[in-house]
């Protein structure tokens, strides 16, 4: 008798085996790339360019992330990055939650209208309205600044339409006792349902944060100069015309992936949670 958990377990595990290693082979797959790049910014140009590929270097060039300092102003371009990533990532938790929660819970005429041209602006690629977003932040003279990078990325389609699937999948009977207990709609939504949509908030603070780190083609356009840069531009502009230093980019891409790894392995459960949970209702 009491081996029959035993075997039952093993059985369970021989079952899922295959599973196993297809998702480890897959895991392999996805750190290969990242791992390569580690090992590109300790090699020489020599080695990364040469064919077949080196997949170790014969000496760790260690010098590259030295002259990452050297050839970028690495400390401004990142503090840059910083700013613009925390601002539109507190501009998106608040507007995305307002109108998430709006969407979800106000009735107002034309509700399922407005919510159907915010998704809308989903399937309109961003290159559609660059023009007219740069024709904009020039009238507002915000070009080489900060802000001419943060103003268009304060608000997301895709962040109101998480939060507002999060909000309708929280019950109603909390908000309508609140109400009972004389709460305003404000502060129903600030102090009953805001503290319990933390999962979907989790996840569009993540989302955000890695795609206004990674954004390139938009600071591009907008900043010209070095000091004015985000880090993901800085060191876009190390690739030449004829000639690029692709181990000091490396490097430098390192460098820059770092706080972002921390950031979502520290948050990666927060963010699952809040991506399982945000399609629950319609």
């Amino acid at each position: 008798m009491s081996d029959k958990p035993g075997r039952s377990a093993l059985r369970t595990q021989r079952r899922y085996l295959p599973a196993h290693i297809l998702l480890a082979l897959g895991g392999l797959v996805m750190v290969f790339p990242f791992a390569y790049q580690i090992v590109m910014s300790l090699s020489t140009n020599a080695e990364i360019s040469s064919v077949p590929p080196t997949l170790w270097p014969e000496q760790l060039q260690f010098v590259n992330y030295v002259e990452v300092f050297e050839k970028l102003p690495f400390l401004k371009q990142f503090s840059v990055s910083v700013l613009i990533t925390v601002v539109r990532t507190l501009g998106q938790l608040a507007f995305c939650a307002m109108a998430g929660y709006a969407f979800a819970r106000m009735e107002f005429r034309g509700r399922g209208l407005l919510f159907g041209l915010i998704l809308a602006i989903l399937m309109i690629p961003g290159q559609a309205y660059l023009i007219p977003q740069y024709q904009i932040i020039q009238g507002l003279n915000l070009l080489e600044s900060p802000w001419g990078v943060v103003l268009p990325g304060v608000f997301s389609a895709f962040g109101a339409f998480l939060m507002r699937q999060t909000f309708m999948g929280l019950p109603k009977e909390l908000e309508e006792a609140a109400r009972l207990d004389g709460c305003n709609p404000w502060q129903a939504f600030t102090k009953i349902m805001l503290p319990l949509s933390a999962p979907g908030l989790s996840a569009v603070a993540i989302t955000t944060v890695l795609w206004s780190w990674n954004d390139l083609l938009w600071p591009l356009i907008v900043t010209t100069r070095e000091e004015s840069m985000p880090l993901s531009v800085g060191i876009a502009t190390l690739a030449g015309q004829h000639s690029s230093d692709y181990a000091v980019m490396m490097a430098a891409s390192v460098l820059a992936m770092a706080p972002i790894f921390v950031l979502f392995f520290s948050m990666q459960k927060r963010v699952i949670a809040g991506l399982a949970t945000s399609g629950m209702k319609g």
